[in-house]
């Protein structure tokens, strides 16, 4: 018997795929420095617990398919703090972020349709879009162009009949670049000008440094009809395994229709969506507190980097991860070396390679993503482990 040709034709995650390797070599006594995943080690905020552990009910009985009440409210009011005005039906709660991307493309594309996206991307979004048969057109960014997008009339001449949307994360998974304000009304300019829904993956908001700040689409005038908000309180507030995200939209046509995918699926988790409510009620304080810890991580990483001969990236400006050219031939292979073949005084680091976050064949060969989600000492090890490493595997 034979496999569907969907499945088989799926993407294997780059984030993931080196993790037996790991485990094996973990299994053996040598310590593993994950620098692969976008995990928090930042402690989940405690009103979490406390909100599903003072839930009072005899049963825990099905949520409704939109969500819990108690939830949207909250993510109204946590948008409301930010000058943004959503309703009830508004808002659908997923079972995290990728739920709500997969609904969505099912959502807004046929099969066989196609959705810009800058790259280097998300590398689940090839799974989320491939599941269902459409297909991603990469929008390429550049390094040496801190990966902004690039001229607008490089992106409109990839606009085919089968175009229907333009999706991105902002601040942006893997590169940690932060729209500019040119570059949000660029995007609502295009999909105005060429009927095109905007699917603006938010999960990372409010993580920005250096002074910016990182504006939702929701902030601009004019696209109400086409824009779709991706939340999740994954990264945000690092719930990441309480898998709860949501679809935010005032186009009531797809909200209702979505709803439909909503309800085939029967609802969320009812006690993880508690919890969630409470994430969002929690004072807007919190988020500046996060982002300070990242920063500081992210000036350990980066300055790292720059320090060794032959590395080339840019400096990310929001998130917590970073793009880095390496001065190997292929990056994987650098990856698996690192985890089977060296160890400085037992430890070791593991890193993504980056050429499953590009579409385009060639692409991310010799660059690998770093995510900076261990605390300060730990990341200060990893990166003294990586320079090593790179002098030793160059020898």
């Amino acid at each position: 018997m034979k496999l569907s040709d969907r499945v088989l034709g799926m993407q294997e995650s780059p984030v993931r795929k080196l993790v037996p390797i790991a485990t094996a070599e973990k299994k053996k006594g040598k310590k593993v420095y994950h620098l692969n995943i976008g995990q928090p080690d930042i402690e989940t905020p405690k009103v979490f617990m406390d909100a599903i552990n003072n839930y009072d009910t005899s049963v825990i009985k099905y949520s409704f398919s939109q969500g819990e009440p108690i939830l949207i409210d909250a993510i109204i009011d946590y948008y409301k703090r930010d000058g943004m005005s959503f309703e009830e039906d508004n808002i659908l709660i997923t079972n995290g972020g990728s739920e709500a991307l997969t609904f969505t493309t099912i959502a807004t594309c046929n099969p066989g349709d196609e959705i810009l996206i800058p790259e280097p991307f998300y590398t689940n979004y090839n799974g989320f879009t491939s599941a269902v048969n459409v297909n991603l057109v990469p929008i390429t960014t550049k390094a040496e162009d801190g990966f902004h997008l690039p001229k607008e009339e490089d992106i409109v001449k990839l606009i085919t009949p089968k175009t229907k949307a333009i999706l991105f994360s902002n601040p942006g998974n893997p590169t940690g670049t932060i729209l500019t304000k040119v570059e949000m009304d660029m995007i609502k300019r295009i999909a105005i000008e060429h009927d095109l829904f905007i699917i603006s993956d938010e999960v990372y908001r409010k993580m920005a440094f250096d002074g910016l700040k990182s504006y939702s689409m929701g902030e601009l005038d004019g696209i109400d009809d086409r824009l779709i908000i991706i939340d999740s309180v994954s990264k945000r507030f690092s719930a990441c395994g309480a898998r709860i995200g949501a679809i935010i939209s005032k186009n009531k046509s797809f909200t209702q229709n979505v709803l439909k995918l909503c309800q085939a699926r029967l609802c969320v988790a009812t006690l993880e969506q508690i919890g969630a409510a409470a994430l969002y009620n929690m004072p807007s304080g919190y988020a500046d507190e996060i982002k300070d810890i990242y920063e500081e991580r992210r000036n350990i990483v980066y300055n790292t980097l720059k320090e060794i001969p032959g590395v080339v990236c840019e400096k990310p400006q929001g998130a917590f991860y970073v793009v880095a050219k390496l001065p190997v031939e292929n990056a994987e292979d650098f990856c698996v070396w690192l985890l089977k073949d060296y160890d400085l005084n037992g430890e070791t680091v593991m890193l993504a390679p980056a050429e499953g976050f590009y579409s385009t064949k060639g692409l991310g060969k010799d660059e690998v993503r770093i995510a900076y989600v261990l605390e300060t000492e730990e990341m200060k090890k990893a990166m003294h482990i990586l320079r090593k490493a790179l002098e030793t595997y160059q020898k």
